[in-house]
């Protein structure tokens, strides 16, 4: 992307993109200027990423130019909650015979593309993250994309050695990658779930379990059943999708889950959105209703929604009071030393106040503890203990 000498963007770049995307000349500028329309850092900073939704294209995809044109890496396709199984898969897949039930992964959404000969990996909000990237480039059979440039991978980063949702309930021993869905570059059209099944199974990837294929008439319990053996072990839930991937697909979680996440929000509750929270409890309400429990189990549910908002809220309040720093534990492992420093970097430029602590050597790779501090929480309960208002 050229700028000319006063700083402008050039008006021929400006022209071309337009036609590219279907806009007037003038709202392409607007989105430059306003930062809506936004370059990546250093190496990547020709690859730009759309920073919020605009018209028909989703927050986090990223365009650069190819040729004398541009490709489009579409963002992550928003995915409606159920907050009930029936009617609302009824409702929504009206017309469908059957349903593909798919575990959704509590992990780290990530896109995998081959741009200009690398392969990169690119975040939901449209960034290339050097971690990531690395991972992707020692975990993945990077022979699909000699054989498929055209197509994006679409996945979960799942496991302990993972900074942004550290996980062990999978029983991974650093990282692995999960795909659940497969996109074409441009168009964003996905690939129909059993053809995207046999393609992973074929160059070997990981792929996130399936249920297989249910009658939507039976659907509502069925998915009841698996959603109370995915609890079990705190799994998250299930993805619900039109076979063919015409219809928009649907997601539906677990109580565990919830709680899980509320037991993390309420760690850094001055981090955590009200709306993150609140819906999170809002679901275990009609879960409960949907499920017709019983007092016994109604007040085993309650027991753990009140557990999961209060014992951490506690232990933040007394880690503070106490004069401890509150602070979030992750891990990276990786080959090459020099991702540390660049991944160091990266989380410097997103604003991520972090303590990386001395890389140590697990065998062919380096093992690296990373203190995330929360100081938002850990300023305002400060300034409680200290006679603040709230």
């Amino acid at each position: 992307m050229h700028k000319e000498e006063n700083g402008e963007i050039d008006p021929d770049f400006i022209n071309r993109l337009a036609g590219f995307l279907g806009f007037e000349e003038e709202r392409v500028r607007h989105l430059f200027e306003k930062k809506y329309l936004a370059r990546n850092w250093g190496k990547h900073e020709h690859m730009l990423r759309f920073d919020k939704e605009i018209s028909h294209i989703e927050h986090g995809t990223v365009l650069y130019e190819k040729g004398s044109s541009f490709e489009i890496i579409m963002g992550f396709p928003k995915i409606r909650r159920a907050m009930v199984l029936d009617p609302t898969l009824k409702k929504h897949f009206n017309g469908l015979s059957k349903l593909a039930i798919e575990e959704k992964m509590n992990g780290y959404n990530v896109r995998v593309a081959q741009v200009d000969g690398e392969i990169l990996a690119i975040t939901r909000s449209g960034y290339i993250c050097p971690y990531t990237t690395e991972r992707a480039n020692v975990k993945l059979n990077l022979e699909f994309f000699d054989a498929f440039p055209e197509l994006v991978l679409y996945g979960e980063m799942v496991g302990p050695d993972n900074p942004y949702v550290p996980k062990t309930i999978y029983d991974i021993e650093s990282v692995e990658f999960f795909i659940f869905d497969i996109r074409e570059k441009n168009t964003g059209k996905p690939l129909p779930t059993a053809k995207r099944r046999e393609l992973m199974e074929k160059y070997g990837f990981f792929q996130v379990r399936s249920f297989g294929e249910i009658p939507l008439e039976t659907a509502p319990e069925e998915i009841a059943g698996i959603i109370r053996e995915l609890g079990k072990n705190e799994h998250e839930g299930v993805v619900i999708k039109d076979p063919e991937m015409v219809l928009p697909s649907l997601k539906y979680t677990s109580s565990q889950s919830n709680c899980s996440d509320l037991r993390h929000a309420f760690k850094f509750y001055n981090e955590a959105g009200r709306d993150y929270m609140l819906s999170r409890i809002v679901r275990e309400g009609f879960q409960t209703v949907e499920w017709n429990e019983d007092e016994t189990e109604f007040k085993e549910r309650c027991i753990q929604l009140g557990e999961s908002i209060l014992t951490p809220l506690r232990e933040s309040i007394r880690n503070v009071k106490d004069g401890e720093r509150l602070y979030e534990e992750v891990r990276i492992r990786v080959r090459d030393l020099k991702t540390v420093t660049e991944f160091e970097n990266y989380l410097k430029r997103l604003g991520v106040d972090t303590i990386f602590e001395t890389p140590q050597l697990a065998g062919n790779e380096y093992l690296v503890n990373i203190k995330k501090v929360n100081k938002s929480t850990n300023d305002k309960t400060q300034a409680i203990w200290e006679g603040e208002l709230w």
